[in-house]
């Protein structure tokens, strides 16, 4: 059992270094689980009694340092706003959540083992992994962060066929070079023949690098520039608002205005077709019916006159009053009156036209509570504490943004950019670019604000559109239509950057289609149930040392 846990704690080692933001390390994970799954093996066929829970430890072990070490800065968000005890306990929840779900795959990968061949098992396996990703980015409390396909985030010129299959097709890339690799493994520990091993081996680890460099390297962008300036203001996210320790000093709505529209006026050219501003950069709450009658409208429409053909897309704290309580997340305002707030982006241009977007995939438990419609029954409960009833409002699907000159953006606010398949129905939708606006200073200078920089290359690749990317204290950036950061800020810095970017109208297969190896997955997770469930005998050994 000892050396079943190294053999696990290896693997949690390179799982760890082949993570984002390391540089040059993504391959790692096309052997990161072999160790593993020899640590598992080596249970299933001990004489060992209860061993459903040894390979739960152990595989437990592995998922659980992973997460940890690669989403440590979690933490560091948390502990911000509460107790560092507190902060431990709720933190908990992310690192403990994607664990156990990643060893539940594990698990039932062995009620599979016991009764099946490797070959079917590992199928199942493969099957039971993308059906907990899937699951992970569908339900209420989604954080998809994790998606192994991720991994190559750093390493975007490996994966260019991503365009066909999303992040779906990098883990099951990465389970395929695992499971030949593994039984190479075995082979040779046995003494087994290995020729046809070796060469399955070899293809599935350089044919698909091998196609990707060419794709890489061949890719030509048509030329359909547009003139985009990204401001990064860097106003300290615990200074956008009101901050009752003091630790912090406020800054006015009025002067981060102030900040934004200067910093923006030194990047400008008359040709200007975009400002990208952060996520709730115009922080000050603005009824959206009433917008234009703001200070801050009227402002932003004397700074944009200069450049005629020029938009504002800026993230923006918001809300609508109705009647009545239109929707789940709608609370009283007063006798008669409710309103929703959201965490929105907004287009404002030279007309009076104004157009809005509210960030649909919310933060479970910061920006939402989780499985609302279920826990409607304690809207009275959480009112009568003085606590939120559903947090922020949302809408359903994503919309797009329209220039003057028809130029059609995608406004992607913040954590909706893990979501290849969400990010695909703006591009469905006609846009020709993304822009991402978010504010990564809550997690201070971690390797989160790395991670979500490189994560948006991988949407680049998925749709072959420009990521423009306004980050509060950065990182911002530019990234072409390969996954390459061609322009990117420092982290804490004040600063406007600009460029010439290339529009895009064609679809890529990926975004015609979808997460379609995730519903194959999720096929398989149930077929490969039904076979746990006929409880066939234990097959012979694949006899491990």
């Amino acid at each position: 059992m000892k050396l079943s846990l190294k053999w696990a704690l290896l693997s949690a080692i390179i799982l760890v270094l082949a993570w984002p933001p390391i540089p040059y390390t993504s391959p790692l994970l096309l052997a990161a689980f072999v160790p593993l799954l020899y640590a598992l093996e080596q249970i299933i066929q001990s004489t060992y009694a209860k061993k459903g829970k040894k390979v739960f430890l152990v595989a437990g072990l592995t998922c659980l340092l992973w997460n940890t070490c690669s989403i440590y800065w979690v933490f560091n968000a948390i502990s911000s706003v509460m107790p560092v005890y507190a902060a431990a306990l709720v933190t908990l929840i992310p690192y403990s959540l994607g664990a156990l779900l990643m060893t539940m795959a594990f698990w039932l990968y062995y009620q599979l083992r016991r009764r099946y061949s490797f070959a079917i098992s590992f199928a199942g396996l493969i099957s039971f992994w993308i059906s907990y990703e899937y699951l992970h980015q569908s339900w209420d409390l989604s954080f998809p962060w994790m998606t192994l396909g991720n991994g190559f985030a750093a390493s975007t010129p490996l994966v260019q066929w991503y365009e066909y299959t999303g992040v779906y097709g990098g883990s099951l890339w990465i389970w395929l070079s695992n499971g030949l690799l593994f039984s190479l493994f075995i082979a040779k520990q046995t003494n087994q023949k290995k020729l046809k091993l070796t060469l399955a081996s070899l293809s599935i680890i350089i044919v698909p690098i091998g196609l990707s460099l060419i794709r890489y390297f061949t890719y030509q962008e048509k030329e359909d520039p547009a003139n985009v300036v990204v401001v990064q203001p860097n106003i300290d996210p615990y200074g956008k608002y009101d901050d009752p320790t003091g630790l912090h000093p406020y800054i006015t709505p009025e002067r981060q205005l102030e900040i934004l529209i200067g910093l923006s006026k030194k990047a400008a050219q008359k040709n200007t077709e975009f400002f990208i501003w952060p996520e709730t950069a115009i922080s000050e709450q603005v009824d959206e019916a009433l917008i234009r009658n703001t200070p801050a409208y009227k402002q932003i429409l004397q700074f944009l006159a200069p450049y005629k053909n020029s938009n504002l897309l800026s993230g923006i704290e918001s809300y609508r009053l109705y009647s009545k309580a239109e929707t789940t997340t709608a609370r009283e305002a007063r006798p008669g009156m409710f309103y929703d707030s959201f965490n929105a982006a907004v287009l404002i241009d030279n007309s009076s036209k104004v157009q809005f977007y509210h960030k649909s995939k919310l933060v479970p438990a910061v920006e939402r509570m989780p499985f609302m419609k279920a826990l409607a029954f304690m809207k009275p409960l959480f009112a009568a504490f003085g606590g939120t009833t559903g947090g922020y409002g949302s809408q359903k699907e994503p919309n797009v943004f329209y220039s003057q000159s028809g130029i059609g953006t995608a406004p992607v606010i913040c954590y909706e950019s893990i979501w290849g398949a969400y990010v695909g129905l703006y591009i469905k939708k006609g846009a020709q670019f993304i822009a991402v606006i978010t504010n990564d200073g809550w997690w201070g200078n971690t390797s989160g604000k790395d991670q979500h920089l490189d994560y948006a290359k991988l949407r680049a690749i998925e749709t072959r559109r420009w990521i423009v990317r306004a980050a509060n204290t950065g990182i911002s950036a530019f990234i072409n239509q390969r996954g390459d950061v061609v322009q990117k800020t420092n982290w804490w810095q004040p600063i406007a950057i600009k460029a010439d970017i290339n529009l895009n109208e064609e679809l890529t297969f990926y975004v015609r289609t979808g997460d379609y190896i995730a519903y194959f997955g999720c096929f398989g997770t149930l077929f490969s149930m039904l076979l746990i469930l006929f409880r066939r005998k234990l097959v012979p050994s694949i006899n491990v040392k």
